[in-house]
């Protein structure tokens, strides 16, 4: 290694057993304790509002060429602070997710064992652009009783290390160790080619960004992975929509936001409405400056819309554009979204109970939707106050991952004074 690899490297080790000696003592704290740092971190997340915002302003100041997609993932306002804020006192309203009971029985022998939820210990968060990341991952982090070392992205440096300052203030009103929620202090990529290679001081690491990051993470890590999945989803409409429901969800689900990974990034219609509701649809979205790749059975409908070509439905756009594709019921939409999608999120716009049971019972992916946005794929609107990324996969959690999600177990067994024959 180089001497800035070694010096990341030594960062890291230095940082990493830090976090673990704070885990153990966050491991046991109870409740009102892990409770009352939350909420002292909103109350400074809300005073230091000028100051974070001056380190995003520098932020965005200092990389003048991303893309508006990208600089709206990076943009702090007064209301996401405030977001923020919400989040960390809604995670400070939910059960303590340590400790509790997950099963129960008694043995012939007559031993009860009982199934513990406990924190995992140490999570790396390596994520890109989105600053508000760095509060989310530790709110939910301290609350579930796990220490948390996070590394943004170069261009997020200013904003991550603000958001952290007022973390660390929450952390010390309430008597934790600042070490339960540290920031890397350098944007040298060997900090997290360090952090992928701590088997035995990282327990679990979370990567969450685009689709050369996470790639990045799965084959160089030596830590186990929970994966963020990349966020190409799918709102199909069915032949039995409500037109106007289906305009008005569509619209939401891919101009709301479009740097969010639930953002719609394919619509799928059904060739029996086609006719009639995509040229609708279309315009809605043209009027508010998106842009579109369809296939030869839509261009038949609307002739102007511009040519799909090979790559652009396994596309994630994070952008104003739609790829748009007919399709033959159900059936036909579930394989393409076989073909194409990401298994993140997928949603079915339509009046018919038993075609949505079937697109619902047929997807792979982590969140299926029946007549909702996309959009609402997020840990706040599913009640997790924040959430630390979208997991896919076969062998882990899926969908938005929250408190529950970053525990573990052990087991409690009781006896009367058994002895093993």
């Amino acid at each position: 290694m180089n001497a800035l690899a070694d010096e990341a490297a030594r960062q890291l080790e230095a940082a990493a057993r830090a976090a673990r000696a704070a885990a153990a003592e966050l491991a046991r704290a109870p409740r009102p304790v892990k409770d009352q740092a939350l909420r002292e971190a909103a109350r400074a997340l809300r005073a230091s509002a000028p100051a974070i915002l001056a380190a995003n302003e520098a932020d965005i100041a200092g990389a003048p060429d991303l893309s508006a997609a990208f600089k709206d993932r990076l943009l702090l306002t007064q209301g996401r602070v405030e977001a923020m804020a919400r989040g960390l006192e809604e995670v400070a309203e939910l059960p303590d997710p340590v400790g509790r009971t997950l099963a129960e029985w008694i043995r012939p022998n007559g031993l009860t064992i009982r199934r513990i939820a406990q924190p995992l210990g140490v999570i790396g968060m390596v994520f890109e652009s989105r600053p508000n990341v760095a509060a989310d991952a530790a709110a939910l982090c301290l609350k579930s009783g796990n220490a948390v070392i996070l590394r943004g992205g170069r261009e997020s440096l200013r904003s991550v290390g603000a958001i952290h300052a007022a973390m660390a203030t929450g952390l010390r009103a309430a008597g934790l160790p600042e070490a339960a929620v540290q920031v890397a202090q350098t944007a040298d990529r060997g900090f997290v080619g360090a952090m992928l290679r701590a088997a035995g001081l990282i327990d679990l690491i979370i990567p969450r960004g685009g689709k050369g990051l996470v790639t990045r993470v799965m084959e160089e890590a030596r830590v186990p992975v929970l994966a963020h999945a990349e966020g190409l989803c799918h709102t199909y409409v069915h032949a039995a929509a409500d037109p106007a429901m289906a305009r008005a969800i569509l619209r939401n689900a891919k101009l709301r936001r479009t740097g969010v990974c639930g953002a719609t990034e394919t619509l799928l219609i059904d060739a029996a409405i086609a006719p009639g509701l995509l040229p609708l649809l279309v315009a809605d979205l043209r009027a508010e400056g998106c842009g579109f790749r369809a296939d030869e059975r839509a261009r038949a409908i609307c002739p102007d819309l511009p040519a799909a070509g090979p790559e652009d439905f396994a596309t994630e756009w994070l952008d104003a554009i739609l790829s748009v594709a007919v399709v033959d019921g159900v059936d036909s939409a579930l394989a393409h979204i076989r073909r194409y999608g990401s298994e993140h999120t997928e949603a079915i716009v339509t009046e018919d109970a038993e075609a949505a049971a079937a697109f619902l019972k047929g997807l792979d992916s982590s969140v299926g939707l029946w007549n909702a946005s996309t959009q609402f794929c997020d840990g706040g609107e599913f009640g997790f106050g924040a959430e630390i990324g979208i997991a896919t996969g076969r062998l882990h959690a899926r969908g938005p991952v929250g408190l529950e999600q970053l525990c573990t177990y052990r087991y409690h067994v009781i006896g009367s004074g058994q002895v093993r024959p």
